[in-house]
């Protein structure tokens, strides 16, 4: 992650463990005896698994630990003891996003529309893609942009050039804006939990090129998109956010992919805020998504 200039406002911490007596009150106590002011304290159980999960956010204004000692001090005072997985941030990171795009321009366009307004806190310095076609859209926006045309031939040096270009970027994590390429398991295993796709709800029904169409010809009655972390199982990582939307037989094709663009603009856009303002923790293949 990179820090902004000035001081961090806030720490926030994601934590999950097997649910134990006392994780609340000892996390909180952590935080309260070295002068912290939680700001936003969220938690779940799995009864089923008995899992603990929680978000804490606390302010650093007058935090007796520093910053750089937060993670340390925690993990030898708490962490160990209760065998927590956790992770830390700070309010001043700027995480740098990196999208993947072919030739469809909805969810580019989305994504750049809210990184420009500033709705979102985040970078975005490079985008990838196999074809030409949306290279007028990064230059519009200001961002590199690098096409990598990918063959069964070539696809172990290309994505090796992507990682390369990932790197020089300082990239977190990676956004697939209709990316129609599949990514290896090792370029996967490099980003876990950090590259989020979008996809529409129609599979496994109706596979192939033109789902809508054959959705259509069904005469379905709901449409949907799904958006979520890549993992080695095509489409089948955990689940960050979903939508749908009724359809009928008056609508057209042409209507269903229209709806079918809106939700996928709408649905990856909440997945990519719910990521960039770390309410996401992903266990066992599913997702607890904070408010």
């Amino acid at each position: 992650m990179n820090h902004k200039p000035c001081p961090a406002e806030s720490a926030t911490l994601l934590i999950h463990c097997r649910d134990q007596e006392g994780l609340v009150a000892a996390i909180t106590h952590f935080i309260a005896a070295h002068n912290g002011n939680i700001i936003y304290l969220d938690q779940h159980v799995d009864a089923q698994k008995q899992v603990f999960f929680m978000r804490i956010e606390w302010e650093l204004e007058r935090f007796a630990i520093p910053a750089e000692e937060i993670g340390p001090r925690f993990e030898a005072e708490l962490a160990q003891r209760f065998n927590m997985s956790w992770r830390l941030h700070f309010s001043n990171e700027v995480p740098r996003m990196a999208i993947f795009v072919s030739k469809l321009s909805h969810c580019l366009f989305d994504l750049l529309a809210r990184y420009q307004s500033g709705e979102w806190q985040v970078e975005v310095p490079l985008i990838i893609s196999n074809h030409e076609d949306l290279r007028p859209v990064a230059e519009r926006f200001g961002i590199d942009f690098h096409v990598l045309p990918i063959t069964k031939e070539n696809k172990r040096e290309q994505e090796e050039r992507e990682i390369e270009l990932l790197q020089q970027h300082d990239i977190d994590f990676i956004v697939l804006a209709r990316y129609m390429q599949i990514l290896s398991p090792e370029f996967i295993d490099r980003y876990p939990e950090r590259i989020i796709n979008i996809h529409h709800s129609f599979l496994p029904a109706f596979p192939g090129a033109k789902p809508y169409h054959s959705a259509h010809a069904r005469g379905v009655k709901i449409i949907g998109a799904t958006s979520h972390y890549v993992t080695s199982e095509l489409d089948a990582g955990p689940i960050i956010d979903q939508g749908v939307t009724h359809v009928s037989h008056r609508d057209s094709v042409e209507d269903l992919v229209r709806k079918g663009r809106d939700l996928e603009k709408l649905v990856l856009a909440r997945a990519v805020y719910a990521h960039i303002q770390n309410k996401v923790l992903s266990y066992d293949n599913r997702t607890v998504i904070f408010d």
